[in-house]
């Protein structure tokens, strides 16, 4: 069971609840919708799940369906109990709902590090927050091995860009570092209540053993490079890379950073680092 568009409208006017748009509310009202995110979650019986910004329960309901244990995360305490209710009407004994604010949560706390095969993030992002959390997720909570989310198009283009693309950051280096991002899938904005202004996009996120740096140097340097972006890697990294260091490190410093994949900014930290 999951919400159709009126489903969703009579449990916000039941409950005297609204979008609220200081939380990028945007609720999911196509039943096919969340049976086809959670279809391509490809998780089941054995499988945790963590699903962030879970809302009215649409995609936490088609979650459930799986079979998989969902910690189902909500911000607003005005629809967490609401989220409550409808899992337990629902009749459904796999989900756990827990209030909290996913940008400051203790993941350590929340998320079992045991966990076999780790977990899976599934969720419909607020477009405020998509990027920050995922950038947040890979840098500081391993045990969630794979995420898909729903976000913004031009966010996913940017997660899943390839070197010398015009989608091509810092982003991209970073989720390229920590695994392989992919976009599967487009969203129309006809399937959100407000619908938005723009087309979302699912994009996957599968780990990897990242490259053996530091990340926050490596970070630091990327960050530093593409906060100005037109210039050439000699003059957006003066003072910080010097002509024999962008040779030792094998990288053209008339190179711009969009052309760099993630090895080159590796070999290029490692050389700093090694002066």
């Amino acid at each position: 069971m999951t919400h159709s568009r009126p489903a969703v409208r009579s449990l916000l006017d039941d409950h005297g609840l609204a979008p609220r748009r200081d939380l990028g509310q945007n609720f999911v009202v196509d039943p096919n919708t969340v049976r086809r995110i959670a279809e391509l979650a490809r998780v089941g019986l054995s499988d945790h799940v963590v699903e962030v910004g879970a809302g009215l329960g649409s995609l936490t309901l088609a979650l459930a369906e799986t079979g998989a244990s969902v910690t189902a995360i909500e911000v607003d305490r005005g629809v967490v109990p609401v989220l409550r209710d409808i899992v337990a009407d629902a009749g459904v004994d796999n989900v756990a709902v827990v209030e909290a604010d996913a940008m400051e949560a203790d993941w350590n706390a929340l998320l079992d590090p045991g966990v076999d095969g780790g977990w899976t993030l599934v969720a419909n992002l607020p477009y405020n927050v998509g990027t920050p959390l995922v950038c947040d997720i890979l840098d500081d909570v391993p045990q969630v091995t794979r995420l898909l989310v729903m976000v913004q198009r031009e966010v996913a283009e940017r997660f899943a860009a390839a070197p010398g693309s015009k989608a091509y950051g810092a982003v991209s280096v970073k989720a390229a570092f920590w695994g392989r991002a992919q976009i599967v899938g487009f969203v129309p904005a006809t399937v959100f209540l407000p619908a938005p202004n723009v087309e979302s996009a699912l994009v996957e996120i599968t780990r990897r053993e990242p490259p053996t740096v530091d990340p926050v140097r490596l970070f630091d340097l990327v960050r530093t490079a593409f906060g100005q972006r037109r210039k050439m890697l000699r003059k957006s990294l003066a003072g910080v890379v010097t002509e024999s260091q962008f040779h030792d490190a094998e990288v053209a410093p008339t190179d711009r950073p969009e052309n760099l994949d993630v090895d080159a900014w590796v070999r290029l930290t490692h050389t700093v680092a090694n002066r």
